[in-house]
């Protein structure tokens, strides 16, 4: 029986990242770049107001003596001229004349000699004219040539996740389209004489294709561009057939269904035909028995999970979810792992390694991370989706351990958070 850590390194060893595209910055959200995006020219570009107000040399406000530490400006100037306003986008030059103001609105484009903007609850107006309540300093109010981002800095980093801000960032430096490390494509496979679609009214020894449909939401979660097949025939020749069709098209094929009896011999031997596949014990629980090789000539790492939906999905977090993650140019492919102790005695498999559906709570006095385990004896359970499905976490329970004691300290691994 082969441990988990072995298996894991065999799987991640044959992680292949696609290589980078060029994609449009609308497209990119969630994906990792792949380039150093350098600014060619400046954020701003222009000196602009910051805020709805009157351009103004800061020296006219001033007139009578400095504004205190309150920013009063009395004994300031009374009745300076608004001698024209400018809009934002505005592409008029201006030129302001000393002793007079410009109204500006917030982003416009800032007049000649203007070194500050005086915000409009600041000044009393009467008609074409002004007068300030308060004074402003060099600079105030104003956006500087540059102030956000200068030639030739950074503005998005290689390896940085592309989110809201990065795609504005990239928008404000001009740039359409960026390299981004793309989503690799997975293509999902169920394979069982006993499946059938969810469309279906399913007859006696017949089950609904679950896995199909729960393993293309963990890809995607996991961050690849899935493609679900659905149910394959188990007849070699056409078994082959859709396998040979993913295998071109993905770069990564995950087959779920007989990861042990003598189904697994037939489908073994059509892989087999296409590559190296391997199908063993691997000392976890749930899911020990399962399949992992290279197909296809380019050598398409390819799974084969059990057709047990708790444990498809259980095998998919720990060996597959992570070769995606790599794949993406990821730093970090595993899910973030806590201390959290139990509520309730908890009982695993001795001699595997535990990943059980559990709980996980936040004690509000403490802030101490506390756990429950779903699902009645997790030796028998394995089949419980319901429990899953209300699972926040996998607690990991260590191969020479097969029993927890209530108040015991367990590594606990995040799922995706709900909601």
């Amino acid at each position: 029986m082969r441990s988990v850590e072995e298996q894991l390194a065999l799987v991640t060893a044959a992680a292949v990242a696609p290589r980078p595209v060029r994609v449009s910055i609308s497209e990119a959200q969630g994906l990792l770049c792949a380039e150093e995006v350098v600014a060619e020219r400046p954020l701003p570009s222009f000196d602009q107001s910051a805020i709805d107000g009157y351009a103004v040399r800061s020296v006219d406000i001033r007139v009578g003596g400095p504004a205190d530490d309150a920013g009063d400006a009395s004994g300031g100037p009374a009745g300076l001229p608004v001698v024209g306003r400018i809009t934002a986008g505005s592409r008029q030059p201006t030129r302001l004349q000393p002793g007079q103001v410009v109204r500006v609105d917030t982003g416009a484009p800032l007049p000649t000699l203007a070194d500050a903007v005086l915000p409009v609850g600041w000044a009393v107006a009467e008609g074409q004219r002004i007068t300030p309540t308060r004074g402003v300093g060099s600079g105030d109010y104003v956006r500087r040539v540059g102030d956000d981002v200068q030639p030739g800095d950074v503005a998005v980093r290689a390896g940085a996740i592309i989110g809201p801000a990065q795609v504005g960032l990239l928008a404000s430096v001009g740039r359409a389209k960026v390299l981004v490390h793309p989503k690799p494509r997975m293509s999902v496979i169920s394979v069982g004489d006993e499946l059938l679609d969810v469309d279906g009214n399913p007859g006696t020894g017949q089950v609904y294709d679950v896995n199909s449909y729960a393993l293309t939401a963990a890809g995607r979660d996991a961050g690849a561009d899935v493609h679900r097949v659905g149910i394959a025939s188990t007849e070699p020749s056409r078994l082959r057939e859709v396998l040979e069709g993913q295998l071109v098209r993905s770069e990564l094929v995950v087959v779920s269904g007989a990861a042990g009896g003598e189904a697994t011999t037939r489908i073994r031997q059509v892989m087999e035909e296409l590559g190296q596949i391997e199908v063993n014990r691997v000392a976890m629980h749930p899911g020990s028995v399962q399949g992992f090789g290279r197909l296809g000539r380019d050598e398409v790492p390819t799974f084969l999970l059990p057709s047990n939906p708790v444990s498809a999905l259980v095998v998919f977090e720990i060996m597959v979810r992570p070769l995606i993650r790599i794949a993406l140019g990821k730093r970090q492919p595993m899910r973030r792992t806590v201390r959290a102790r139990t509520v309730a005695p908890i009982s695993s498999v001795e001699g595997r390694r535990g990943y059980l559906r559990g709980q996980l709570m936040r004690d509000t006095d403490t802030g101490e991370y506390l756990v429950r385990a779903l699902g009645g004896a997790q030796g028998s359970s394995t089949h419980l989706l319901a429990s899953l499905a209300e699972a926040n976490c996998l607690v990991v329970i260590d191969p020479d351990v097969s029993a927890v004691r209530a108040g015991d300290e367990v590594d606990v691994m995040f799922l995706a958070q709900r909601g």
